[in-house]
């Protein structure tokens, strides 16, 4: 389809941002909520809006009250080097100089689609309908041998951007909003447990054509993956789980209370913004850069009935994950079969470095990385965690 642009007008403050609008290529960005506001600042300078549909881009200077899906501020001299570089708009955003908001899926969607890349293997946004857990959002790039990404609760496909970038060039990269999470569909009552967020993958894959994959999953998408892995070994071509969500060994006195809760209470928004906001800062812990863009995607799906109420059933699930017993998940994982790394952060307080000794005891032939870093090391140690992850697939 070709797409068709309006000009900004004569007095348009950055002729860059004139330039991305004559890129525009609608083939590589994703809609799903129909035309989207995404707002260009420029710093010390005028804003303008870019009104994006399926078919157009239109420039418009930025109105009060116009409220903007995403937001793309930057100073003078980076828009200048985003309209004279196809590449200069990812690496601007990876290095900082280009900030991000709210929407991460419709601003990096913004900057694949104005671009002006025309390979093959460039960053694309789409939407994928499954048999198993209805639409699924996707990202990809690259041309190789596929990976399939799976992020963490509450985060997004977002989340590896950095893995999309640093493989893309020997792999073909694809990281997907899991059911309930993003801009994927979020069915009430849907089970959101391992099992079924693993048979959405495959049916994804499906969809895709692709019989096998390395699958790579950070914190509850590690879970996620080594589900898949138990469930369907043939399918499942290694296993690379970076800070993963495993079963509590020690006591867990609230499950009883947590077992009694339904997820679907959380159609109602019971705590204000701003204490859910907080919240969620603390258990961060930093702040900036991709923190601050974390927390954006996680409120954004959160701040809505369906959202609240898939957080909270794949909460629930993570909590009540059996760890004994024959069915138990410590007794399976010793019958897994794809090959597996485990990449473990020091400083991680959600899922603390001492599960690894319990990996050792249930897959001797696992290997380990330890990093100076917390809960996502795709983040947080980019350049050690993916120079492991192709050493792995290698």
């Amino acid at each position: 389809m070709t797409a068709t642009t309006s000009r900004p007008a004569p007095d348009a403050p950055q002729a860059g941002i004139g330039a991305l609008a004559e890129r525009y290529d609608p083939s590589a960005i994703d809609l799903p909520g129909g035309p989207a506001r995404i707002r260009l600042a420029s710093t010390g300078g005028r804003a303008w809006d870019a009104v994006v549909t399926t078919r157009r881009l239109r420039l418009e200077t930025a109105r009060e009250g116009a409220t903007p899906e995403a937001l793309l501020a930057a100073d003078a001299a980076t828009w200048r080097r985003i309209a004279s570089d196809t590449r200069a708009g990812m690496d601007a955003f990876r290095k900082g100089r280009l900030q991000i908001r709210h929407s991460l899926h419709l601003g990096v969607g913004f900057l694949a689609a104005t671009s002006g890349n025309t390979d093959p293997g460039r960053l694309t946004f789409e939407s994928v309908r499954t048999k198993t857990a209805g639409r699924l959002s996707i990202l990809s790039a690259g041309t190789g041998d596929p990976i399939v990404c799976v992020h963490g609760l509450g985060g997004t496909k977002a989340s590896f951007l950095p893995t999309v970038s640093a493989l893309a060039d020997t792999h073909r990269v694809i990281a997907l909003d899991l059911p309930g999470f993003g801009e994927s569909d979020k069915p009430i009552g849907a089970p959101y447990d391992a099992a079924w967020f693993s048979r959405s993958i495959f049916g994804l894959m499906d969809e895709l054509g692709l019989d096998r994959a390395p699958l790579v999953g950070n914190s509850m998408g590690g879970r996620v993956a080594l589900e898949a892995g138990l469930l369907e070994p043939g399918r499942v071509d290694g296993l690379v789980l970076l800070s993963p969500a495993l079963a509590w060994l020690r006591d867990r006195r609230w499950a009883p209370f947590v077992r009694a809760l339904r997820p679907e209470l959380g159609l109602l928004q019971l705590a204000p913004r701003s204490i859910v906001e907080n919240v969620v800062r603390r258990l961060v812990g930093v702040q900036g850069g991709w923190a601050d863009a974390g927390v954006d995607e996680f409120l954004r799906a959160y701040l809505t009935p369906r959202g609240r109420a898939a957080f909270y059933a794949a909460a629930r699930n993570i909590y009540l994950d059996e760890p004994h017993g024959d069915n138990g998940f410590w007794k399976r994982l010793e019958a897994m079969e794809p090959r597996s790394l485990f990449v473990w952060g020091r400083n991680d307080r959600l899922v603390p470095i001492a599960f690894m000794r319990h990996v050792q005891e249930a897959l001797p032939a696992a290997r380990h990385l330890e990093l100076d870093c917390g809960h996502v090391p795709q983040l947080e140690a980019p350049r050690e965690t993916h120079a492991a992850i192709r050493e792995f697939l290698r």
